[in-house]
């Protein structure tokens, strides 16, 4: 092929994500990417399961900066013509630009705020360690519809600039599940759509409250502060966002409503405050132990209250509080961070070559008895294999009116279930409870 350029699957997927219809994957399954090597166009050939025959696309950009397809053959009998096709397609260089009621969605679009801008958005602006991230936030907001109309200044701002991170991380999870979007009510924050099945999501962090210096300084530090503080951290977020009452809502009645909620109340610390939640919600953690023949004993203990700097006891096990029927479930991720937008793009081969990425993750060991995660290390580079999927875990609430159907969610997605004061989980294959990304920049 001699204009066609074959491309990295996750490049397209990151171009794409957003472009491709949830019910596109029942009906055909894509083999091939391509594209004429600035960006301008994409191509892709996808075989027809039903009919055993191959179809071609190309795609190019409209004004919002969004793919559409501009030309497609269809019922082709072998693939070596649709590569023909797509590289005589893209020879000519023709770029359509389709009608489209939004203009180009700029993140980074000069505000003259400077003073107000997040330390980490100015970082994602300009410095070429996150170049990955940056290209990759891009090619998904392109695609994000602002029902509020502040969702710029926010994603800027030194008090929005973590939340909306998250929200942007949600929207690829959302999609990388099929879902599909209804964005006509600016609340609660996505109204999502499933094989029928419409769920309501008001996104929410624990944003930061502390010195950039109040880290725990040793593990002892940690620990004391996972078994109280952060705990009520968490309560204080859900709880703000169930003042909402979203459930009300003509939209949302009859419908699961889930909170999904993130840490970012200081520096790191979604890399320790994991089981914290877990504990708060289900207001029992477990206690492991080893039987003589090496079998693991789980010991279900009941958290009765946490204490306020005050000596204000507030009780344990959200899930069991008044009004949590309404919340069918608590979406969590630790790994919902710039970080996690840096290594999907330098898997993708977007933005800079230079940075070296270097991942180190706590994940779920799956060896029978096992009572230690596994601690991985790798380099981040286009053989990766992340999702957006993964690290992310649904609670189910045992207590609510309206149960979420767990089938909505792929293998991918760790599961919780409360049953006899035990938890119950169904782990994917994998599953980070943390990581760490080192982004390192070759002297030359």
């Amino acid at each position: 092929m001699k204009t066609a350029i074959p491309i990295n699957k996750k490049l397209f997927d990151i171009y794409l994500l957003f472009t491709r219809e949830p019910f596109v994957q029942y009906f055909t399954k894509e083999l091939e990417f391509y594209s004429n090597g600035n960006g301008g166009l994409l191509g892709l050939i996808s075989l027809d399961i039903y009919d055993n025959d191959y179809y071609g696309c190309i795609l190019s950009r409209d004004k919002a900066k969004q793919y559409r397809a501009d030309h497609i053959t269809a019922s082709v009998e072998t693939i070596e013509e649709v590569r023909n096709w797509i590289d005589e397609k893209m020879s000519d260089n023709s770029i359509a630009f389709h009608d489209n009621e939004y203009e180009y969605f700029d993140l980074f679009k000069d505000l003259k705020n400077e003073d107000n801008q997040h330390p980490n958005y100015k970082l994602l602006q300009s410095n070429i360690a996150l170049s990955m991230a940056k290209e990759t936030v891009k090619e998904v907001s392109y695609h994000y519809k602002d029902i509020d109309g502040n969702f710029i200044d926010q994603f800027q701002s030194i008090n929005g600039f973590d939340s909306r991170v998250w929200e942007l991380f949600l929207f690829c999870f959302f999609r990388e599940q099929y879902f599909s979007f209804k964005r006509n009510f600016n609340a609660p924050d996505y109204m999502v759509e499933k094989f029928n099945e419409e769920i309501a999501v008001e996104a929410v962090i624990v944003s930061r409250k502390t010195d950039l210096d109040s880290q725990p300084k040793n593990d002892a530090e940690i620990q004391e502060r996972a078994e109280n503080e952060v705990p009520l951290l968490y309560g204080n977020a859900l709880f703000d966002k169930m003042k909402k009452k979203y459930w009300e809502k003509d939209h949302v009645k009859g419908k699961p409503f889930v909170i999904a909620i993130a840490d970012f109340h200081d520096t790191m610390s979604m890399t320790w405050t994991f089981n914290s939640l877990i504990d708060y919600l289900y207001g029992h953690k477990q206690e492991y132990s080893l039987d003589e023949n090496g079998k693991l004993i789980v010991k279900p203990v009941e958290i009765e209250d946490y204490t306020k700097p005050n000596g204000t006891k507030i009780p344990s096990g959200f899930f069991f509080q008044p009004n949590s029927e309404n919340v069918s479930a608590i979406i969590f991720s630790s790994c919902g961070t710039l970080s996690k937008f840096n290594r999907m793009g330098k898997q993708a081969e977007l933005g800079s070559a230079v940075p070296i990425l270097i991942r180190t993750a706590t994940f779920y060991n799956h060896t029978p008895n096992a009572t230690e995660p596994n601690i991985v290390t790798y380099q981040v580079d286009k053989n990766s294999d992340e999702t957006w999927s993964e690290g992310v875990v649904v609670y189910h609430n045992p207590n609510a009116k309206i149960p979420l159907n767990p089938d909505l969610f792929d293998g991918r997605v760790s599961q919780c279930f409360f049953r006899d004061k035990i938890i119950y989980s169904r782990m994917p294959e994998k599953f980070p409870y943390n990581s760490l990304t080192q982004n390192i920049i070759p002297k030359k």
